[in-house]
């Protein structure tokens, strides 16, 4: 396999783990949920407060930062861009030293 080719492939293994661990995370709410609601209600935990309306909002706030996570900012900053940022750095960086060595032989006194 090519090493572009062997990127690609890693690049989309890794997207797929992403999106295997949402659904996981999915279920876990899913079924955590219903859990918290039969212990609050039907085993009579704390039945005085709803405490289980506090615990899967929580929950749900981080599902939803998961969601944001994956589908967003992993899209927005993938390989590509990162990329793009360390071209972006070399090429300033380059364009510093040559600026650098134009002064400093610029600056050289000349014999005559």
């Amino acid at each position: 396999m090519e090493p572009i080719q062997h990127e690609l492939y890693e690049y989309a293994r890794d997207r797929i783990k992403q999106k295997k661990g949402l659904f996981y995370h999915f279920i876990l709410l899913c079924v955590g949920s219903l859990f918290l609601i039969i212990a609050n209600k039907w085993l009579g935990l704390y039945t005085d407060i709803t405490w289980w309306t506090w615990a899967v909002t929580v929950w749900v706030f981080l599902f939803i930062l998961h969601v944001v996570k994956v589908f967003v900012i992993n899209n927005f900053m993938n390989k590509n861009w990162e990329r793009e940022q360390i071209d972006k750095l070399m090429l300033r960086q380059a364009n510093k030293i040559e600026k650098l060595n134009n002064d400093l032989e610029n600056s050289k006194p000349t014999a005559e």
